[in-house]
């Protein structure tokens, strides 16, 4: 939905109990999507095709409790389409 604005941070009122956050086709859609990584009942979050950003190198083992299905806009350094330079990364 093209017409659809806003920032992920704002889904923070929902917390504790959002369990599912998929925006497709959404460009209009920003924020990190780290800002959810401390949702605890989050299994599915689907961020393709958003202006998302982000590290996947940030992602620790604390963050994403829950999570089952993770899909991120090119927009997040290590989504569909980046290649890693170093092993390090």
């Amino acid at each position: 939905n093209e017409s659809l604005t806003g920032n992920i941070d704002s889904l923070r009122v929902l917390k504790d109990t959002l369990e599912k956050v998929t925006f497709r086709d959404c460009p209009h859609i920003e924020g990190n999507f780290m800002d959810l990584a401390d949702f605890p009942r989050l299994k599915v979050l689907n961020l393709r095709e958003t202006y998302v950003t982000g590290d996947i190198r940030d992602v620790g083992e604390r963050d994403f409790p829950t999570l089952e299905l993770l899909a991120l806009p090119s927009s997040v350094y290590g989504g569909p389409g980046h290649e890693f330079q170093r092993i390090s990364d």
